[in-house]
């Protein structure tokens, strides 16, 4: 699933390649992509694009005042064309779920892969229209995310900081690979309790937290939108890296499995040695 870094570059990606152009058709190969249904997908046809934003992991074109905000979702990609095909979208021919074509020819498409589909595309007059939108919590690169506000937000939180770090309504942008990293980073358990985490450990987190995330942007900026998925896997320390070395001391990289997800940490890094629970491989291993 792309995070802050990947859908920052994604915006990067659009700013750069939209200036002075407008939105002349939207195609929709999947009817269950759209989740609103007002303003209709014509209402952003002859329209100019003002601007590209990011909300969290939601991508946002303001086209004179109407937007369309998308989400990804796990297996949603953008893919854009400098020249789009003029045949016509066929539903179900494809995994293209939405085209956006543009005033000078170009355009892009929302793909998605898989039989399981999350992505999410909405029209509205005010990006907060979006549920997923009005309940985010704050940007982790805002100016204003102080480690002062970082400390308020932690204060008696009994939840995993794993978990934490991941939820959209604590902080907005990071998921799955980048808090495994972060806490890399910063030495933490991904099972250590959030509230329990002493002051200067907290501190520690926090300058985990700004420092990865802004070394990923940087990376992940100018490439093209295709180049972004390799980018993000070549740049990771210890996510989706089971079995090999920590690059920090050598060690092996670790995982915890879930129902329909996992984690990666180094024990020595991370739990004092000390091998997190993984109920799931280990009966896998009886």
């Amino acid at each position: 699933m792309p995070e802050l870094p990947e859908v920052q570059a994604l915006v990067d990606f659009l700013v750069e390649r939209t200036v002075g152009l407008a939105v002349t058709k939207v195609e929709l190969a999947s009817i269950s992509v759209l989740k609103t249904f007002d303003p209709p997908p014509q209402a952003l046809e002859g329209a100019p694009i003002d601007g590209v934003h990011r909300h969290g992991k939601f991508l946002d074109l303001d086209c004179d005042g109407t937007h369309l905000v998308f989400h990804l979702a796990r297996a949603g990609w953008l893919r854009w064309s400098e020249q789009l095909p003029t045949t016509v979208l066929r539903p179900g021919k494809s995994p293209i779920a939405l085209r956006i074509r543009l005033s000078d020819g170009s355009g892009f498409d929302l793909t998605e892969a898989g039989t399981k589909k999350s992505l999410a595309a909405y029209i509205v007059r005010d990006p907060k229209e979006v549920p997923g939108i009005a309940r985010l919590g704050p940007d982790p690169l805002a100016d204003d995310f102080t480690v002062e506000r970082f400390r308020e937000l932690l204060a008696g939180r009994r939840t995993q900081i794993k978990g934490l770090l991941r939820d959209q309504e604590f902080i907005a942008g990071v998921g799955n690979a980048y808090s495994d990293e972060i806490l890399h980073v910063a030495k933490i358990s991904p099972f250590a309790l959030a509230a329990s985490l002493a002051p200067e450990v907290v501190d520690r987190l926090y300058v985990a937290l700004r420092e990865t995330l802004a070394g990923a942007v940087k990376t992940a900026s100018g490439k093209p939108a295709k180049e972004l998925k390799d980018a993000k896997r070549a740049g990771m320390r210890v996510h989706a890296r089971t079995g090999e070395a920590c690059p920090e001391c050598g060690d092996v990289v670790r995982e915890v499995s879930f129902a329909d997800t996992s984690l990666q940490y180094c024990a020595t890094c991370q739990t004092g040695g000390k091998p997190l629970a993984d109920r799931r491989m280990s009966k896998l291993l009886k």
